[in-house]
């Protein structure tokens, strides 16, 4: 059954005011146009709710019990209008995105603030969250697109290609291995290395992309962030392996080498949910970053 709101709403008007000039007014309608949505509203309804005389408006039976009903009806309605209407607004202030941390420490920081200083006033929220963490965010909707690694993709989510990033074996500059410009995987084999429980899709690239050998290894620590992985290798305690951008970010007394022996990379993406378009900020930020990772695949060439 379709309602009337305009009908109601000068219904309540009417009765609120006690005269369709003042109602008129305050809906800035033309009094003929408010005298024909309450005559419009009484035929649907089949039944008289106001009686106009040339001093006064009053209530029927029936427009004395609709009344209260439909006022706070309209309250209501009022109330969630303003909501999403607040929401909504404070939505086109601000872009949300998520990205996997060594991407964003490295390649966006500076990025960031080019986009600021570009749109004053807009709040830029970055999520900095591990590679699966990014996908199931940009799927609930909390960021509009994500930057992660390749992986098992939802079906209602799309991915872009941006660049590919290798990966490294990460040493202290004092160890046996420190002194060569590339490694082998079976170099590997009889040092105690350390992995970051958190990324589990790094975690099974490195594993799948080591082959045989990997099953060999002695994984004796299990870390929570990068960050504690290279302490333990610049102390001296494991060695690990990590994508090449967290060398930027390790201490001094790291040393990161290639392997040349087997093509450990991870491609790198833009991830959106599927049908949902990007604000226009977001897609100017995404723009950016797609620009800027452009240039990683340019440079490794």
């Amino acid at each position: 059954m379709r309602v009337d709101y305009l009908g109601l709403e000068a219904f309540v008007a009417v009765a609120e005011l006690g005269s369709f000039s003042r109602a008129a007014q305050r809906l800035s309608l033309t009094q003929t146009a408010l005298s024909h949505r309450i005559r419009k509203i009484e035929d649907d309804l089949g039944t008289r709710l106001l009686i106009r005389t040339s001093r006064e408006v009053s209530l029927t039976m029936a427009g004395q019990a609709l009344l209260p009903q439909v006022r706070g009806k309209l309250e209501t309605l009022a109330e969630l209008y303003g909501t999403i209407r607040d929401s909504g607004r404070e939505a086109m202030r601000k872009v949300v995105f998520a990205s996997v941390p060594t991407i964003a420490g490295y390649y966006l920081a500076g990025l960031m603030r080019t986009f600021s200083e570009a749109n004053e006033g807009l709040n830029i929220i970055l999520l900095d969250q591990p590679a699966a963490a990014v996908v199931s965010t940009v799927q609930r909707g909390e960021a509009e697109f994500g930057i992660t690694i390749t992986g098992a993709t939802p079906w209602d989510v799309e991915t872009e290609y941006l660049c590919t990033e290798p990966y490294v074996l990460l040493v202290n500059r004092h160890h046996r291995l420190a002194g060569r410009r590339t490694v082998r995987r079976e170099d590997l084999l009889g040092e105690p290395l350390v992995r970051i429980r958190t990324q589990s899709t790094n975690r099974q690239l490195i594993e799948e992309s080591l082959g045989s050998v990997s099953r060999q290894l002695d994984w004796r620590f299990e870390v929570q962030n990068a960050a504690t992985a290279m302490n333990l290798v610049a102390a001296g305690t494991a060695i690990t392996v990590l994508p090449r951008l967290t060398m930027y970010q390790a201490p001094h007394e790291l040393v990161g080498l290639a392997f040349e022996d087997v093509d450990l990379s991870r491609a790198v993406v833009a991830v959106t949910r599927r049908g949902v378009p990007l604000s226009g900020a977001a897609e100017t930020l995404l723009a950016l970053i797609r620009n800027r990772l452009s240039d990683v695949d340019t440079s490794q060439a």
